[in-house]
């Protein structure tokens, strides 16, 4: 007789999908992925909550792909997006939100010119 020890899968069911996942903050309990159902793992879902303030304290979005072997740090262009979004419905973040997008938003820097 034959055993294995079986592991269940995280991988989603469709061989292709990118995954979205939000690292979110608990104070003194620290930080977890959020567990979430596979549906509510794409990136306009994640945004979404994020925009009506499903998170605690979001920290960092991570996408990863397993058919294709990567995994990435989405968060800036997250955040950029979630600022597009709020500008153009002209809405206000939370406050765990607007403090994800500073925390993340690229500063531009602005060059000075020197009058003579």
């Amino acid at each position: 007789m034959h055993t294995t020890n079986w592991i269940p899968s995280v991988v989603p069911d469709s061989a292709d999908q990118t995954v979205y996942l939000v690292v979110d903050e608990f104070g003194q309990h620290g930080r977890v992925f959020r567990e979430t159902d596979v549906e509510r793992t794409g990136l306009e879902t994640v945004i979404a909550d994020l925009m009506t303030g499903q998170y605690n304290d979001p920290v960092r979005v991570v996408a990863f792909n397993t058919a294709d072997h990567w995994a990435e740090d989405v968060s800036e262009d997250v955040a950029r997006e979630l600022r597009r979004r709020a500008d153009l419905a002209n809405e206000d973040l939370s406050s765990a939100v607007e403090a994800f997008v500073e925390r993340h938003s690229r500063r531009e820097l602005q060059l000075t010119l020197r009058l003579v």
